[in-house]
């Protein structure tokens, strides 16, 4: 297949707001050792893109500068020791960066086929929110069967997959979202109960509930203090991101006393072996649940690949319910 020397790609022209992305032409990346080369038919638009569009989280020293951390498209070329995918697959990927264009690089290991029944749209919309999801609240935060599971912006992408895994492996799921028709999306994924913020404190009703055993929050600041106070004896605190501060003031004290886990990651900057065994979790234990139309994306709305600004522009406005993708292809 002969490809083309240059393509249309969405750069950020200078830390800021949604404005600053804007349309540009750059090469066409050749795939390296382990490597494959995807021809984007959709890119899925995520809150660590906002976050590096505005100066605040830098990719890794090998990664490509564009904004972009899941596609789904055609493999249209492999590098030296690829051996599980040839050109013309069709896959959904995670990517160390580059998504929004219209041709991308990523490891091989990092990609997972289509779903059975789900098209290249939705299938743009799986993996960061999938890998984040399984590796925060099942491997790194334990959830097991029976127990209170308390989701932060449930309505958000990553919300409404841990609304939706948590349920279908037993668990009590509970979510907090800022409006009513927020909650009823989260209730009707599958939460139990869904708290509007704006109305409740959630560490009343959890507490009355017994406490969460695990929670997962992107929020941070004023959260995180009342995030312990909703916890469960023996119960989990897993951190993913800081929509507000990552400094707070805590009484140390209570970790000890109630015997409480704080942890977190980010997911981009781990080893691609990590995501390699991420991803094989996924392809063993949630891929069936995709195939089988149990658990599935929850689509907001798509922008095409020069309209970034906006999509970018939907997501900060946090209106949203689920998934918002770029139009590649």
């Amino acid at each position: 297949m002969t490809l083309p020397d240059t393509m249309t790609a969405i750069e950020i022209t200078a830390p800021g707001g949604p404005d600053v992305l804007k349309p540009t032409q750059r090469p066409v990346p050749r795939p390296g050792h382990g490597q494959v080369l995807l021809k984007i038919a959709y890119a899925g638009v995520n809150r660590p893109d906002a976050l590096q569009r505005a100066g605040n989280y830098a990719p890794p020293p090998t990664a490509s500068d564009l904004p972009g951390l899941e596609a789904s498209g055609t493999v249209v070329a492999c590098g030296p020791g690829v051996s599980d995918l040839s050109v013309g697959d069709q896959v959904c990927a995670l990517l160390p960066g580059g998504g929004y264009a219209e041709y991308a690089v990523t490891p091989a290991a990092h990609c997972l086929p289509i779903p059975h029944g789900l098209d290249l749209k939705q299938a743009a919309c799986l993996p960061e929110t999938y890998f984040t999801v399984w590796s925060n609240v099942f491997t790194r935060g334990g959830l097991q069967a029976g127990e209170r599971f308390l989701v932060h912006g449930g309505s958000s992408g990553i919300g409404t997959t841990a609304i939706q895994l948590a349920r279908h492996f037993g668990a009590r799921v509970f979510a907090t979202a800022g409006s009513a028709d927020k909650c009823a999306a989260c209730e009707a994924l599958g939460a139990e109960r869904a708290i509007n913020y704006r109305d409740e404190d959630f560490v009343t009703v959890l507490r009355t509930e017994g406490g969460a055993n695990l929670i997962l929050d992107m929020v941070g600041g004023a959260y995180i203090p009342r995030n312990l106070k909703a916890l469960a004896d023996d119960g989990r605190l897993v951190q993913i991101a800081f929509l507000q501060s990552p400094m707070v003031e805590l009484n140390f004290a209570q970790l000890m006393t109630r015997r409480l886990t704080m942890t977190g990651s980010t997911l981009r900057p781990q080893s691609d072996l990590a995501k390699a065994r991420i991803a094989n979790d996924l392809r063993t234990h949630v891929w069936p649940l995709l195939a089988a139309g149990t658990i599935g994306p929850v689509m907001d709305s798509e922008f095409p690949l020069e309209q970034a600004a906006q999509a970018h522009a939907r997501m900060e406005s946090s209106g949203h319910i689920g998934k918002i993708v770029l139009k590649v292809a």
